[in-house]
């Protein structure tokens, strides 16, 4: 198959000049915006640790929901192509970062736990072993230089 490259274009605004620019360490809010085409913008930050607001989505939280989401995404295509139904799909994602004493800092690992109900009928056993699969065509996990570990639970309504 013949290689395609794919470009993601991302606007970050940056909405956090309190009257005085980056005059001071506390002196500007780490708010920003980030914007893909006319798709809703998302309202980012930094982590609290950091001076960010809780009520916005951090860095860190965006590259765990990335990951989940990516492994979600193959996961559901490659039960489709297997005949297997997927009635319901959460995945409660976990991501671990190291600071270093300069300030820097790294992701160590992440864990994706996803929890997924199988139509009665459905093959518990092959959609067990398809995480596996997904985990290898995902995107975004093949991207990062840390572990992205996975605890699948699969469950088939009716328990059949």
């Amino acid at each position: 198959m013949a290689h395609r490259e794919h470009r993601y274009a991302v606007r970050l605004d940056w909405t956090g000049n309190l009257g005085t620019g980056t005059s001071a360490y506390k002196a500007y809010s780490r708010d920003h915006a980030l914007n893909a085409g006319t798709k809703p913008a998302i309202p980012a930050t930094s982590d609290p640790a950091f001076r960010g607001d809780p009520a916005r989505w951090n860095p860190e939280e965006m590259l765990v929901g990335a990951l989940s989401s990516c492994h979600q995404l193959w996961y559901l295509h490659l039960c489709s192509a297997a005949g297997i139904v997927v009635t319901a799909y959460r995945d409660d994602a976990e991501g671990v970062m190291e600071e270093e004493g300069d300030g820097g800092g790294r992701f160590t690992a992440v864990l994706l736990r996803p929890r997924v109900t199988l139509a009665t009928g459905s093959d518990a056993g092959r959609a067990l072993a398809l995480h596996h699969e997904a985990a290898e065509k995902c995107f975004i996990a093949r991207s990062v230089n840390f572990p992205v570990r996975h605890e699948p639970v699969v469950e088939v309504e009716g328990g059949g």
